[in-house]
């Protein structure tokens, strides 16, 4: 006898309706959370992905918008964060009377009487996705870290981030075409078409282009496998186009571009998805992250995350948003 899985209860359910609704916040006041950020003269921190600063780990999913947004509004200088208990680790300290930062990971929980229904049953037992949330602590909120642990990343200096796109590019293997007057992914004959460089205002823009539609590549069935069947206009389509929205700008951020706005029509589409679907940002986010570290990977630093099937839990902080939600 088929058996419905069991639902999360509300208390679990908040941590998804408070994400959305701050992103929601923003893209009703026309701010794109992954793009305004770096175009704000109030910003101190450099361009780049937020870190674990005791592990070199960065933040992956929801956390980047998370810690971004953070990095923004309270004005810090750096990427880098710790739990209180590594700050400690460190030799260090969080300041009395600092205000963490709240970030989450996914996990999965069995419900007490779905186990005994599964072992009553003899069938496989239903477990529930969610996000737990943790508190990590900018540097700029502790003293006594060793030197290293406050530094911030460097950024890639400037005469290098073409050259560091295009080998990117190049090594994806991606059979990229160069012509006419639209950017677009063909799913079926797996190419990406763009057009001519000099046909952009600056060069970086045909580059930022360019890592948005390979976004898009990186969806393809032999390569990470979304969802690429939704129609234009339709919920699905809008919801690849946040995923390669968010890809962009991930992969733009670890290459030291500012990101930029390709599809800003299709707020109102993604505004339309998250109020429906408390999870739709996190599970966008969480699928950018695999897209941009997939296309790193072919970067010549190889500045993506390394994949790792055991990462650490809540207080190492680095279970970092990949799990898949549902």
């Amino acid at each position: 006898m088929a058996h419905a899985p069991p639902r999360p209860t509300p208390d679990r359910t908040s941590v998804y309706r408070e994400v959305t609704d701050r992103i929601i916040a923003e893209l009703e006041a026309g701010r794109l959370p992954w793009v305004q950020p770096w175009s704000s003269d109030r910003v101190r921190a450099p361009l780049g992905l937020p870190a674990n600063a005791a592990t070199g780990r960065r933040y992956s999913g929801i956390n980047i918008l998370i810690l971004w947004c953070a990095v923004v509004e309270r004005g810090f200088a750096g990427q880098g964060w710790l739990t209180f208990r590594q700050a400690r680790a460190l030799g260090g300290s969080v300041r009395k009377g600092e205000r963490g930062t709240s970030v989450v990971y996914a996990d999965r929980f069995t419900p007490r009487d779905e186990r005994i229904r599964a072992d009553r049953d003899g069938d496989a037992a239903h477990s529930i996705p969610f996000l737990k949330r943790f508190t990590v602590f900018n540097t700029e909120q502790c003293d006594g870290l060793p030197g290293a642990a406050g530094e911030t990343a460097e950024t890639v200096p400037p005469g290098l981030i073409l050259p560091q796109v295009e080998t990117l590019i190049a090594r994806s293997g991606a059979d990229l075409r160069i012509g006419g007057d639209r950017a677009f992914y063909d799913i079926k004959a797996d190419h990406v078409r763009l057009p001519p460089p000099h046909t952009f205002r600056q060069p970086i823009d045909w580059h930022r282009t360019a890592l948005h539609e390979l976004g898009h590549w990186t969806g393809a069935a032999h390569r990470l496998a979304r969802d690429l069947s939704g129609r234009f206009g339709s919920a699905p389509y809008a919801q690849e186009e946040l995923v390669a929205e968010l890809t962009a700008a991930f992969t733009c951020a670890s290459l030291s571009i500012v990101p930029s706005v390709r599809h800003a029509d299709y707020i109102g589409a993604w505004l339309q998805i998250l109020r429906a679907d408390e999870r739709a940002v996190v599970r966008a986010a969480s699928a950018a992250s695999r897209a941009a570290d997939f296309l790193l990977a072919f970067g010549p630093s190889h500045t993506a995350n390394p994949p790792s099937s055991a990462e650490a839990g809540s207080d190492g902080g680095e279970r970092l948003c990949h799990a898949e939600i549902v």
